[in-house]
């Protein structure tokens, strides 16, 4: 197949892990659609199922949310209450990442075989599992079993949630209701930040089962994918799902023709092997695809993030709850400004941005654990600390958090998208897993050595990106490709 049929695949393509964690990857050869064709959906169609899709579809992501904010503002009470060490409690709080790790490999094959619905379904029947689970706790053993389970089911989520959206949205709408995969991410994480600084860490958990509620009952009035019935072969339900997102007057011949059509197409092309990634002709866009989701990792942030209101307090704050409110209120506009710059900034100006206002907030935080143990400014610690995560979430949020999903769906070919994706993905967690849980260890060794070394790795990513990174902004698929081979 040549390069031209694969970027017609493309254009269609919402099955292949590109739309994983990332809900700001919009490709550039969607932009060629016609504007008599991005307009036909307003003209014959109708929104509001498509919404209320989006709406059950983003409580998982909420959800999501939900489990990663869970472990910063409850630490000191599950400790103190169920008289957990340092290690025990690292171990619960990045658990959550090894379950996600299992969710994440198996999740296209779950959503494959009971459908993005079902496998929607599942993740929330774990989810729910693991926070009674948690609520129950009377030790550490089922405390991390529950644990695992929400990670196993926000693994799946991670996946399903964008493909989902990505698969029942039309092309005018896609990038910006897949944006609100992630917006809700980030609302869930503030709000368990918020809820966990003034309820009890049970009551915390208990809440967290809502969200899976609000999944469950909804989507028993939303339709399946039309894309993944059509894969299927359940033609019939395909036309009645497709009618129902788009209208009970819009005409989806047009359509439903080119979902066949791409089906076809996509089965012609030749299935990766995961050898085939260390081909010549590959292995510079896996190696930039990995590199990138393990400088994402090695900032920090899952540390930072599930910890925030320990380090709070050993900067010397009373009570990590103002400063754990304030990291939670910072996360979502950042967010939303970073997604607005996407497009404006270009990806390469935006992460490097990003990763250097990382290595001001960790260099600023480490640099108030300094002083404190040299008994110098005691004053300024924790304003110093404060301020330095401050400054540390919101660089992340505006573009490290984001941007590298989005480059690494546009810098993968097409046919080697699922597996080298699968291998991406799977770096991504094992990063996440082995931050958040050497970051209490590392703060027991030095928690000033601890964000020097956060800040190191910031200023080693900016290095990276301006020497391998390419940018994508307003380039095919193809010039990305030329760019990285030449």
């Amino acid at each position: 197949m040549t390069i031209r049929q694969q970027k017609d695949v493309e254009r269609e393509d919402f099955n292949s892990l590109e739309d994983l964690e990332s809900p700001l990857i919009q490709g550039d050869d969607e932009k060629l659609v016609s504007y008599k064709e991005s307009c036909d959906f307003d003209k014959n169609g109708s929104i509001s199922m498509v919404l209320l899709s989006t709406f059950v579809a983003v409580s998982g992501s909420f959800q999501f949310g939900i489990c990663v904010g869970y472990s910063a503002p409850t630490q000191s009470s599950i400790m103190e209450d169920l008289n957990l060490t340092t290690a025990q409690y690292s171990m619960f709080g990045s658990i959550l990442t090894i379950g996600a790790m299992f969710g994440a490999i198996t999740s296209g094959r779950i959503s494959d075989y009971l459908g993005r619905k079902g496998a929607m379904r599942m993740s929330a029947g774990f989810c729910i599992t693991g926070w009674i689970a948690v609520f129950f706790s009377t030790g550490y053993l089922s405390l991390d079993m529950g644990r695992f389970f929400t990670g196993f089911g926000i693994g799946v989520f991670s996946f399903v949630i964008p493909i989902f959206i990505a698969e029942i949205a039309p092309k005018n709408l896609r990038g910006g209701l897949t944006t609100l995969n992630q917006l809700l991410i980030v609302t869930g994480s503030s709000a368990s930040l918020l809820l966990g600084s003034v309820i009890s860490w049970r009551t915390l958990a208990l809440i967290g089962v809502v969200p899976c509620i609000v999944l469950f009952a909804g989507l028993f009035f939303v339709p399946e994918s039309p894309r993944w019935l059509a894969k299927v072969g359940r033609d019939k339900e395909f036309q009645v799902a497709l009618q129902k997102l788009r209208g009970k007057d819009a005409d989806v011949t047009r359509e439903a023709d080119e979902i066949r059509v791409y089906l076809h197409n996509l089965q012609a092309l030749p299935k990766a092997r995961f050898l085939d990634l260390f081909q010549k002709q590959y292995i510079r866009f896996v190696f930039i695809g990995v590199a990138i989701m393990i400088f994402q990792q090695i900032c920090g942030i899952n540390g930072i993030q599930f910890y925030v209101s320990q380090t709070f307090v050993s900067a010397g704050l009373s009570s990590g709850t103002i400063g754990t409110i304030a990291y939670a209120c910072v996360q979502v506009p950042i967010t939303v400004v970073g997604a607005l710059l996407m497009d404006k900034s270009g990806r390469k100006p935006l992460i490097m941005i990003s990763a250097a206002g990382t290595f001001l907030g960790c260099f600023l935080t480490g640099l108030s654990f300094l002083l404190k143990a040299q008994s110098l400014l005691l004053g300024l610690v924790p304003i110093m600390a404060v301020s330095g995560v401050l400054i540390f979430i919101s660089g992340f949020s505006i573009g490290m958090g984001a941007v590298p999903w989005l480059i690494m769906s546009e810098i993968l070919p097409l046919n080697i998208k699922g597996v080298a994706g699968s291998l991406v993905v799977l770096v991504n967690w094992i990063g996440a897993w082995l931050v958040s849980y050497t970051f209490n260890f590392l703060i027991s060794w030095s928690s000033s050595g601890t964000f020097f070394l956060y800040s190191g790795f910031s200023l080693l990513s900016i290095v990276f990106v301006a020497k391998y990174v390419p940018e994508t902004k307003g380039k095919t698929l193809e010039e990305i490709q030329d760019s990285i081979n030449s």
